[in-house]
């Protein structure tokens, strides 16, 4: 990551004028010309990571600072994976949402057989483009598979309307960053802290580049990934290069050679 008296003195720099050009030879002033194209083309953004677990457990600092489209290709969108005869329009997503959130109405079926139980609700920020229901659908059917937590004998879940154990929400980059907070979200990307797994809109709309499009298998990770630090399970490497990716492995920041995975039990 750039520091941050670097880029303070980057921006200084971008704020000064360009020297005059008077009486400069011809093939100076295109070389300069082309020069300040060259440089206004560039830029960098920072790899998105899951934040973390937040509580007592600390969270590990974000790898170093590598290029990103600075945008989702027009590609993408919140609808990609799903077969359709027009495009889906992308989602626009607020920097900042409401600061409030509309809670799914009704409750699911227990699903897992195992002691612990864990009961949750499904919230969405006022004024991001998803539906709740479809949210909570998602996440119903993310929690309920039998190659997610349940696959263990140890954990059920359900969800409920209010009072649950753990608070599933998406929320959007600002939010994100203040429900994180002290944990380091940047705007970027997502966290469990306390009770509330955090998943930022950015990311629950467009994914991350190495899923190759897999929106619905990114947000299947998204959620088993932060859903398994409300059950006490840290972050993990890479077992090795071509080798299925641990869901506690930071797939958001990048795959380290495993193949991309949504499931604790694959």
């Amino acid at each position: 990551m750039v520091p941050a008296a670097r880029r303070a003195g980057r921006r200084e720099r971008g704020r000064r004028r360009v020297p005059a050009l008077r009486g400069r030879r011809p093939w100076r002033l295109a070389g300069f010309v082309l020069g300040v194209v060259a440089l206004a083309g560039a830029g960098w953004a920072i790899v998105p990571d899951d934040g973390g677990s937040g509580g007592a457990a600390g969270v590990e600092p974000p790898p170093a600072v590598v290029k990103l489209a600075a945008s989702p290709p027009a590609s993408w969108s919140a609808e990609s994976t799903l077969a359709s005869p027009t495009p889906t329009p992308t989602p626009q997503v607020p920097q900042a949402g409401a600061g409030t959130f509309t809670i799914t109405p009704g409750q699911s079926a227990r699903a897992g057989a195992g002691p612990d139980l864990r009961r949750y609700t499904v919230e969405v920020e006022d004024g991001l483009p998803f539906d709740p229901i479809e949210v909570a659908d998602t996440v119903d059917a993310t929690l309920a598979d039998p190659r997610s937590w349940i696959s263990g004998g140890r954990h059920a879940f359900e969800r409920v309307p209010a009072g649950g154990d753990i608070r599933i929400l998406i929320a959007s980059p600002d939010t994100t960053d203040a429900l994180c907070a002290p944990l380091r979200t940047n705007g970027e990307v997502s966290c469990r802290n306390g009770d509330n797994v955090v998943l930022n809109a950015m990311r629950w709309a467009f994914g991350v580049p190495h899923y190759d499009g897999d929106l619905a298998g990114y947000r299947q990770y998204l959620v088993n990934h932060e859903v398994g630090h409300a059950l006490g399970e840290g972050h993990v490497p890479c077992p090795g290069p071509g080798q299925v990716a641990p869901v506690m492995l930071q797939q958001t920041y990048g795959l380290d050679g495993c193949l991309p995975n949504s499931w604790p039990y694959p």
